[in-house]
């Protein structure tokens, strides 16, 4: 069986908890407009280590001075993009809402989970709407829909790093507004829509919408970090971007804002590719492992065995055994498996059968990876009118959409 224990400090109720009751009192006089910035991919170590990182990001640096800080943003199974930002902005993981990836399952064609009428629970748009106030999206995931008042959805038919095509997301925005914001800034109309041009669209909705909740999502720090790794030389130099972009924002941001920089997932560095399979064949090893959360996963005790003897091999990249109280707790669909293992660190698991056991990697970054997964941790971080300066040591992913809502005082019922 699974060992009982678990690591973790509390519970994702107590952590929400937590969050819910040191963050309430500091919330006076509660600003009715929000502007919710995620960072994609912004592990929380950035924050935490930024003067050993050497980062130059006043803008961050002035927001963990004067805001309210959670020291560590624990995720929801599957840790990537699309789950995440709609578990933000549901409250409920996405075993409840429904946006189990960031692509549909091939039975249902396998496309990106683009329409918001595809989440199964009530969100803070629709509340929103319900409420009457304005709101406004700049790629935020599973968007495309037409109760947002200003939008520019997550939407695409080519990429090329973060950015997307603007003629794609152009199809499905709001009517008229890619032209009004090309008019106010005529280079936003280049083909690809980087963390520069959702930036100067969130200058234009500020300056001359003033919506009542908005959501940017940047994505660029996300797609170098999986290129060259976190906290490299590359990707801290997008971060000291973001942050240059962000001074822009701060200075644009009208009166009676509240902000939340948020971020979706941690990120890990990846060394080498292992397959497990392909090391079970190759010890002659009995039983099965299946892949998925993150995990590797035993279903029956031979193949626990199994996992367990190549886990005590340092070479086969196995690292720690996750409790059962904790499999509970994020996935409790799993709690059947007889045994579950995270990979170790600088390794991932991959699923194939058959040839080279390992694979190294020079340079590589991925999430996606179990959310109990020590130091893996995304950020929240509060700041503006109403909010006094404080520490949250844990937050949970599944508390932002009750804490938006406070901020913006409406009431908003979870699932």
């Amino acid at each position: 069986m699974l060992e009982p224990s678990s690591p973790l400090a509390m519970t994702r109720r107590q952590a929400c908890g937590l969050a819910l009751q040191t963050a309430a009192p500091l919330f006076r006089k509660a600003p009715r407009k929000l502007l919710v910035i995620s960072v994609d991919g912004l592990d929380h170590r950035y924050l935490r280590d930024a003067d050993r990182l050497g980062l130059h990001i006043p803008t961050l640096r002035r927001l963990r001075k004067e805001g309210l800080l959670a020291d560590e943003v624990v995720g929801e199974v599957p840790t990537v993009t699309w789950p995440s930002h709609t578990t933000m902005v549901t409250g409920v993981p996405p075993r409840v809402h429904g946006i189990r990836s960031n692509r549909r399952p091939p039975s249902e064609g396998g496309d990106y989970y683009w329409s918001l009428d595809l989440c199964k629970t009530p969100t803070l748009w629709h509340t929103a709407r319900e409420q009457r106030l304005k709101t406004a999206a700049i790629t935020w995931p599973v968007t495309v829909t037409s109760i947002i008042d200003c939008n520019l959805p997550e939407f695409f038919q080519r990429r090329r790093g973060g950015a997307m095509d603007l003629r794609s997301i152009a199809s499905v925005a709001t009517a008229g507004l890619v032209e009004k914001i090309a008019r106010a800034h005529p280079s936003f109309a280049q083909e690809w829509m980087d963390d520069r041009t959702r930036t100067l669209a969130a200058l234009y909705i500020l300056q001359n919408e003033r919506p009542d909740f908005f959501a940017v999502h940047l994505v660029d720090l996300d797609s170098e970090q999986h290129d060259n790794g976190p906290f490299t030389r590359e990707a801290c130099a997008v971060l000291e971007y973001t942050d240059e972009l962000l001074a822009r924002l701060f200075d644009a941001l009208p009166d009676g804002y509240a902000v939340a920089l948020v971020s979706d997932h941690g990120f890990s560095p990846v060394r080498r590719l292992v397959h497990l399979r392909v090391l079970m064949q190759r010890e002659r090893l009995a039983g099965s492992v299946e892949l998925t959360a993150g995990l590797a996963l035993a279903k029956d005790s031979q193949s626990a065995e199994a996992l367990e003897t190549l886990a005590r091999n340092p070479g086969a990249g196995i690292g720690r055994r996750v409790p059962v109280s904790e499999l509970i707790r994020f996935a409790p669909e799993l709690r059947d498996y007889t045994a579950a293992y995270e990979p170790a660190e600088g390794v991932l698991f991959g699923g194939a059968a058959s040839g080279a056991a390992e694979i190294a990697f020079a340079g590589r970054g991925e999430h996606g990876f179990w959310p109990g997964r020590p130091d893996y941790r995304a950020c929240l971080l509060l700041w503006g009118p109403g909010i006094s300066p404080g520490r949250i040591p844990e937050a949970a992913l599944t508390g932002h959409a009750k804490i938006f809502a406070e901020l913006l005082g409406i009431s908003f019922s979870i699932g």
